[in-house]
């Protein structure tokens, strides 16, 4: 009986070790399943969104500067950049540490700077496939896109080893990237960890074919669990380098947040433990997971419950009572729907061709599509450049945002599109029958947005029929040419317009021109404007390129989409900045508050 005390006392004391133990981790949904985690591969939002935790690029965006700047990641300072942005030089940090992984054979390996040569090298090695190539050919790396003809051309392993021109190795902690073009924004690729983030040569020979599922970088995270388009949680790299919380809040902050940012400041990063993502399609219960407090942010909003969560553009009064509060913010993006130009239907640049596709994309309510699909989240596009983008105008105006359903009859009618067997649709003109075939994913919100495809076309006498998969799915086919038309968004990891513009470029088919769009004309304006500072004269270049988009319409530019956010009270810092993927490190939890939540 003695001992018993001393017992009670271990249990306790275990009890209490434990609960000072547990994790902090911050819970909330993606609507759309990942690919996959290799920069070299990726090219959708989620996956990039995920691997931008765990990759390190050279350089970040400020968290809370506006306007947008860049700043040093894993640098010691700034790059360094000739006058004619042909020449770029970068200095790293040393004591900088990759996380711990087998590949490494129970060794400490440090980042240096053969580690982003080799991580650029990648993209250009025909065995990834990277759908991210176009950005650095557009820039010219001297000698890379000869030496991946090469290896195309004698079906070989691509030659890591052979030293290019423009790629090479100062030092141990320096690299220099020269350029056949100068191109003044090639620097901001180097701030997105998703696509030149620094990966480890040891790692990707050690795992092969399967480095999609074993990303290792130097970023704040790594891999913990994934279950494949289910749940992919990430926890704290113990190896990642000292950070404080330095950041400021954004201009437009509320007293709320600006009283918890500078609470924050001094304070390591990350300051949670563990970041649980859930993949959860559908609306309806992504929102109610929140509300029952399972997450801790809901990312933009569920249109579906816009009007109860938001009435008027305000947080509902309910859920301010509950300390919960609302980010509305601009999304760099483009929503739209595209033509697939080798398609035999919908394709080509004849005449008629081109008044098919202007007529359904004037046949297009967008109004409604605003109103009663998105809820007012989003507001019409001229041109695939949004505002948060240099290239924007407020005064640049097409057709684009017209819905004339007399003017989209009259041009089928004018090149023959008519109803030659009497059925009560429309024909080709050699008449055989139209019918369009636009692929779409099975959650609510894209059920809606077919529904009003259907619609539209259904008053303009076209037939319409839907392809319906899993949006990995529908990428591998969009990528392969093999859709007709798809329904889907373009998101920008940079504030410039140039990435949207990229929509049309010859050089990015089947990555980012997923329409397989090729005008010389559009490719010549697309060239010229990347040369120019920004300017005058760049945003006419711009503009111009935008109208050829139009006219030709390989694409249909829906909406530009407005993103609202809601964070339970005991998130602590919570803001966004939209170039900013891993905001994650930069938040906390009130573990006080969340203790006491209902």
């Amino acid at each position: 009986m003695k001992f018993l005390p001393l017992l009670t006392s271990l249990l306790l004391a275990c009890a209490l070790g434990s609960a000072q133990a547990a994790d902090k981790v911050l819970r909330y949904a993606f609507k759309i399943a990942e690919t996959g985690f290799d920069p070299a591969q990726i090219t959708d939002l989620y996956s990039k969104t995920v691997a931008a935790g765990i990759f390190d690029a050279p350089l970040e965006f400020d968290f809370g500067a506006r306007p947008f700047k860049l700043r040093p990641a894993t640098l010691r300072e700034m790059p360094e950049i000739s006058a004619d942005f042909k020449t770029l030089t970068f200095r790293l940090q040393p004591g900088i540490y990759f996380a711990d992984d087998p590949a490494f054979g129970g060794r400490k390996r440090e980042l240096v700077a053969a580690d982003y040569i080799y991580s650029i090298k990648r993209h250009y090695d025909p065995r990834w496939k990277s759908g991210n190539l176009y950005l650095l050919e557009n820039a010219q790396i001297l000698g890379l896109s000869e030496l991946r003809r090469e290896a195309l051309k004698i079906k070989k392993p691509f030659d890591y080893d052979r030293p290019v021109e423009g790629l090479k190795q100062l030092d141990r902690y320096s690299f220099q990237v020269r350029l056949g073009v100068g191109d003044p924004r090639f620097v901001y690729q180097f701030a997105d960890g998703g696509f030149l983030g620094a990966v480890a040569r040891e790692v990707v020979e050690f795992y092969g074919d399967k480095i999609m599922e074993h990303p290792v970088g130097t970023n704040a995270w790594r891999l913990a669990e994934w279950r494949r388009s289910s749940r992919i949680v990430l926890e704290k790299n113990p190896n990642f380098r000292e950070v404080r919380y330095a950041e400021v809040a954004p201009p437009d902050a509320s007293p709320r947040l600006r009283a918890e940012v500078a609470a924050l400041q001094g304070r390591r990063l990350p300051m949670v433990d563990r970041v649980q993502i859930d993949i959860i399609e559908e609306s309806q219960p992504r929102w109610l997971s929140f509300l029952r407090g399972e997450a801790e942010l809901v990312e933009e909003v569920p249109t579906d419950f816009a009007g109860i969560a938001m009435p008027n553009g305000h947080l509902a009064p309910n859920l301010a009572k509950q300390g919960i509060s609302m980010v509305r913010y601009p999304r760099a993006d483009v929503q739209y729907s595209y033509f697939n130009m080798e398609d035999p239907v919908v394709g080509g640049y004849t005449p008629d061709k081109v008044a098919l596709r202007r007529a359904i994309n004037l046949a297009v309510d967008l109004d409604k599509e605003i109103r009663l699909v998105r809820r007012g989240q989003a507001v019409k596009s001229q041109g695939s450049i949004p505002a948060v983008a240099f290239g924007y105008s407020p005064d640049f105006k097409s057709e684009m945002g017209d819905f004339d359903l007399a003017r989209a009859k009259a041009l089928l009618d004018l090149y023959g599109y008519t109803d030659k067997d009497g059925d009560g649709w429309r024909d080709l003109p050699d008449g055989r029958p139209l019918e369009l075939e636009y692929a779409t994913s099975p959650d609510g919100e894209r059920r809606q947005l077919a529904e009003q495809w259907h619609k539209n076309m259904e008053a303009l006498g076209v037939r319409i029929r839907f392809k319906i998969a899993k949006w990995p799915e529908l990428l591998k086919a969009a990528n392969a040419g093999k859709l007709q038309m798809w329904g889907v968004g373009w998101v920008g990891s940079t504030p410039d317009g140039d990435t949207f513009l990229a929509l049309g470029s010859a050089k990015a088919k089947g990555h980012a021109n997923k329409s397989r769009f090729d005008l010389p004309a559009f490719e010549a304006l697309y060239e010229r404007q990347k040369a120019l500072p920004d300017g005058p004269e760049r945003q006419q270049l711009m503009q111009e390129a935008q109208r050829l988009l139009v006219a030709y319409a390989p694409y249909k530019f829906q909406v530009h989409r407005i993103w609202t956010d809601m964070a339970q009270p005991w998130l602590r810092g919570y803001s966004r900045n939209i170039f900013v993927r891993d905001f994650w490190k930069y938040l906390d939890i009130d573990e006080p508050m969340l203790a006491k939540a209902p």
